[in-house]
């Protein structure tokens, strides 16, 4: 009768061995499981990137002809169109994971979100470093935050007002 019990032991040692390995086992394959589907992650992330990085920089560029064109034709009756489409491209790189930011005029000016094409000159210290005019729109990635495009922008300048000609001393 000694013997029953020293098999059934073993028996269960056997068992706990075994069970012990299916979990090793099955927590490795979860691990290898999450892995690849990172790394799947990654590479479609990756894929759609390469594909998608292109058609985002000719629809900026599109963006900014056709506000171009909307503003030169504001006086004619194809004007409101440009803009529409321009709008249009907006909803696009909106569904590109783009999202449109405009800085106003007397907004400060952000070197990380703005490149200064144009510096204007002014008497009034207030408007130092300042937005001027927007050129064209800047554009961020909507998933990261990370600025895909400044906006251009002219930016003032105080100068004192006796270096300035008349046209740029604002009061």
């Amino acid at each position: 009768m000694t013997e029953e019990p020293d098999a059934r032991d073993r028996l269960l040692a056997a068992l706990e061995r075994q069970l012990s390995e299916f979990h090793r086992r099955s927590a490795h394959r979860e691990a290898v499981i999450d892995r690849l589907h990172e790394e799947n992650r990654v590479l479609r992330e990756g894929l759609r990137r390469s594909i998608l990085d292109p058609v985002v920089a000719d629809l900026f560029r599109l963006h900014d002809a056709l506000l171009g064109e909307s503003a030169r034709l504001a006086d004619e009756p194809a004007g409101p169109n440009f803009a529409g489409f321009a709008d249009e491209t907006e909803i696009i790189l909106d569904r590109c994971g783009m999202e449109v930011f405009v800085p106003r005029p007397g907004d400060p000016f952000e070197p990380n979100r703005q490149t200064p094409v144009t510096v204007v000159p002014t008497g009034d210290p207030a408007l130092h470093n300042t937005v001027e005019r927007v050129l064209s729109t800047g554009f961020t990635e909507r998933e990261t935050g990370r600025i895909r495009r400044t906006a251009r922008v002219r930016v003032w300048r105080f100068e004192r007002s006796d270096d300035l000609p008349e046209e740029h001393i604002r009061p």
